[in-house]
């Protein structure tokens, strides 16, 4: 071998050298992507939260709202006032062996103006084989279709534990509510020439629910009773299709001012939803109360019965329009007449696109 052969040699084997030395350089696989995958185990708008089994929806509604009346602007002592809402609520369920299993939360904000804004927990609750507990709205919240109907609770948002059974057309249920921002009774001072609480703010209160639909008529019935008031209420409404549309019916009764049921000792109402085309819907309606001392506001103090108090009246109409798909307006206004008060007329005009 001639030397000019061993140099050649010794090139070419500290070239190929660096290649077998050097790892080779591998990339690396990408991560699997999980998309979102629709659920429709449980109706339109759920989808699966990526790497569970657990199906969320996502639901809720922008609201523009100005409001008519005397002092509707509160410490402005204006006769209207525009408030805006949002309102965003959080469905989820998943199977279980008792069925299944459901969690709500309602986030609700409200704005009078850039200043004045609150934001509240509007609901918050888990719901399981029937059993419900948590922060959620009584059956005294149910009302007619319209907005002249008064014929539920100061407060209807309570923490509380429920049991309802429910087929196709009918449920019955029972709960146990807490009731301390409800009304409670006092007595007359006249130093003072003012209720005065002769107790505490309510505490508990046990209500029940019976209703369902046969048809074209839909019905409820409604109870409940106030330990520390130690008084109660019953409610009974039902809705049937009448010609060209709705007729709503009511009538409720209450042995005492409580926190179910405290403006009048008894009331019935009427309503007529009209079904004029498919986006316009025209509802008047009526009331009459028995014995009426008025609405109160959360941790009033009312009279102990509804004695000496005269009756009142009351009639209104209400509007809605929808523009589009999720999108509708809303006009209503009402007149009161109480028999020892001045008459009133109130009315709003709302703007609410839901999604």
């Amino acid at each position: 071998m001639n030397i000019r052969m061993m140099l050649l040699g010794s090139a070419a084997a500290l070239i190929a050298a660096p290649a077998f030395a050097a790892d080779a350089i591998v990339a690396a696989e990408p991560e699997p992507v999980e998309y979102v995958r629709v659920c429709d185990a449980y109706g339109t708008g759920y989808f699966y939260i990526p790497g569970t089994e657990t199906c969320l929806k996502i639901e809720g509604y922008i609201r523009f709202q100005v409001n008519v009346g005397e002092n509707v602007g509160g410490d402005n002592d204006s006769d209207w006032d525009a408030v805006t809402r949002g309102q965003v609520q959080f469905t989820a369920k998943s199977d279980t062996e008792y069925g299944p299993l459901t969690g709500v939360i309602v986030l609700q904000a409200n704005a009078d103006n850039a200043t004045n804004q609150d934001t509240i927990l509007d609901s918050a609750y888990l719901d399981v084989a029937g059993f419900r507990a948590g922060l959620f709205y009584s059956w005294w919240d149910d009302g007619l279709s319209g907005e002249t109907d008064d014929i539920g609770s100061v407060v209807t948002l309570h923490n509380s534990i429920r049991y309802q059974y429910e087929t196709g057309s009918f449920y019955a249920g029972i709960s146990v509510d807490e009731l301390e921002d409800g009304v409670y009774q006092g007595d007359f001072d006249p130093a003072l020439d003012a209720l005065v609480a002769n107790d505490g703010p309510n505490n508990v209160g046990v209500a029940f629910g019976i209703g369902g639909t046969a048809g074209a008529f839909s019905y409820q019935i409604t109870g409940g009773w106030d330990f520390d008031n130690e008084d109660g209420a019953i409610r009974a409404m039902g809705t049937a299709e009448l010609g060209p549309g709705t007729l709503g019916l009511a009538v409720v009764y209450s042995s005492g001012p409580n926190s179910y049921y405290s403006t009048a000792e008894w009331a019935v109402a009427a309503e007529y939803a009209i079904k004029a085309t498919d986006k316009l819907k025209i509802t008047p309606g009526v009331q009459y109360y028995g014995n009426y001392i008025g609405g109160a506001d959360p941790f009033d103090t009312v009279p102990d019965s509804f004695d000496g108090t005269g009756d009142a009246w009351k009639a209104g109409l209400t509007v809605d329009y929808q523009i589009v798909d999720n999108f509708y307006a809303k006009a209503s206004v009402q007149y009161l007449d109480p028999e020892d008060g001045d008459d009133s007329t109130t009315g709003y005009f709302r703007l609410q696109r839901s999604f």
